[in-house]
């Protein structure tokens, strides 16, 4: 019984951490939408928490490269190595208007 547990424990908490649990229920819709914590959660991981690049090319001056459509285009469909689909709907719009504004 205690390894069934501890195995349901576990699984729980690697789901938590790696965000498998459904948080939409438990955040505010302004929350939902805040662009930085989107990007920090989606984004960050390949762009650089601070825009700066990493496995995947900067992107603190974006806004001066590609427009607001553009941006959404490639979040929604992807480029290159990057998937398209990490973001949807409002949540792609608000963190390509974002970076939109990184000139």
């Amino acid at each position: 019984m205690k390894k069934i547990l501890s195995g349901f424990l576990l699984s729980t908490l690697l789901l938590a951490a790696c965000g498998g649990g459904d948080t939409e229920s438990s955040d505010s819709s302004a929350e939902q939408l805040d662009p930085e914590k989107l990007y920090m959660g989606k984004c960050s991981s390949c762009h650089g928490g601070n825009l700066e690049g990493s496995s995947a090319p900067p992107l603190a001056n974006i806004g001066s490269q590609k427009s607001y459509e553009e941006i959404l285009d490639v979040i929604e469909n992807g480029q290159g190595r990057m998937p398209g689909g990490m973001l949807k709907g409002e949540r792609a719009e608000a963190v390509a208007q974002w970076l939109s504004e990184h000139e």
